[in-house]
């Protein structure tokens, strides 16, 4: 996937004469996967499980909307708001799980009522006005803001510059660690040669999008807040016991229950963290449209399956990153963002997209097969 997104932007950089790979299309395209990133991190430990949720969408928009009736019409401060949306989307989440986990509903029938009701309250808590607006410059910041800037060195924002040296280190680093550990344990592992061109390549990737990003204003809060949120996501999933069992209960849940593994208690967690995810999400919306409208949060759970399914997630269960379901958020937005420079027509678009989804499952089906 990063040779596919590297592959597509250069393309566009050719078709657009450079506008796809300026300073601020790339800060734009950046900021408007956010809120879509932050969802397809969540989808993919569900569909690892072997579950779906499509309430996601109107979810985030419905959340999206009580924080800016909280903002703007009660007045109580950000520093109240973000926790109470957030506490409220996990109880949200833990109410799918309940369904499917201990009801035995199918998580794609309970997640569509969810989905109705949803979008019937957003409609509820909208239908005075049409659009609630925020004028909270803090909350605003979230969605449309930039982190400071130490200094400038040569008009480039240092802050962003510093972020990103990080980064291409602790990822080297991470790397490096991570093939040490597979050669410990007998693992197969790629050559020397393949592994230092994969470094030098995500590592120049990397470097390439700060330095673009700090020729304008730097990192905005929301990719700081979607990196933060795929690092801890990253670490759960790869680094502790639960993440283990995540995948355990979507390679064989009935394998994973004998083990002595509490299926119940993983659909609980995974749909209590895809409900926290939404209410993020919506923040996020709301945040960059500094309003909350009665059409928040629609496609928002069909965008992040395919960022997911784009990303790596397998249909069958088990198997999925984070890491990856971000490069499929990354993609589906470059796709869209190039095409609308190029003046494609939308009804291309849409039809250009799912064929890009169609043949990430088609690769994912016929890969397994042929390890089968």
């Amino acid at each position: 996937m990063y040779i596919a997104l590297f592959v597509i932007m250069i393309t566009f950089w050719f078709l657009t004469d450079g506008l796809f790979m300026s300073s601020r299309n790339i800060s734009n395209l950046l900021d408007q996967t956010g809120y879509i990133a932050v969802l397809a991190v969540g989808m993919t430990l569900v569909i690892v499980i072997r579950h779906i949720d499509l309430s996601v969408g109107f979810a985030a928009g419905f959340m999206g909307a009580i924080a800016a009736i909280m903002m703007s019409e009660m007045g109580s401060p950000i520093y109240v708001t973000v926790p109470v949306i957030l506490v409220l989307g996990i109880v949200i989440g833990m109410f799918n799980g309940v369904l499917v986990a201990s009801i035995g509903i199918p998580a794609f029938v309970s997640s569509l009522a969810a989905m109705l009701i949803f979008r019937g309250a957003l409609l509820q808590v909208t239908e005075k006005t049409g659009t609630i607006l925020v004028e909270d410059k803090n909350f605003n910041a979230l969605g449309s803001g930039y982190i400071p800037s130490l200094a400038e060195v040569g008009g480039l924002h240092l802050l962003t510059l510093i972020l990103g040296g990080v980064a291409i280190i602790l990822f080297i680093l991470s790397e490096i660690r991570q093939r040490k550990n597979k050669i410990k344990y007998n693992f197969d592992v790629v050559s020397n040669g393949i592994f230092a061109t994969k470094l030098v390549f995500i590592s120049a990737i990397i470097a390439y999008v700060t330095w673009v990003l700090a020729g304008y204003y730097g990192f905005s809060w929301t990719m700081i807040i979607m990196l933060a949120v795929v690092l801890v996501y990253h670490f759960l999933t790869t680094k502790t016991v639960l993440g283990r069992h995540i995948y355990a209960v979507g390679s064989n849940p009935e394998a994973a229950h004998l083990s002595g593994i509490n299926v119940k208690k993983i659909t609980y967690v995974v749909f209590g963290s895809m409900g926290l995810l939404s209410a993020l999400s919506g923040i996020l919306y709301t945040a960059r449209l500094h309003s909350a409208t009665t059409t928040a949060g629609t496609l928002f759970e069909l965008d992040a399956i395919a960022a997911a399914y784009v990303g790596g997630v397998s249909a069958a269960g088990g198997v999925g990153k984070v890491t990856g379901s971000i490069i499929g958020a990354i993609v589906m937005t470059s796709l869209t963002s190039g095409m609308n420079l190029m003046g494609v027509g939308i009804s291309y678009q849409y039809m250009i997209r799912g064929g890009v989804l169609a043949a990430a499952v088609i690769f994912d089906v016929m890969t397994r097969r042929q390890r089968a």
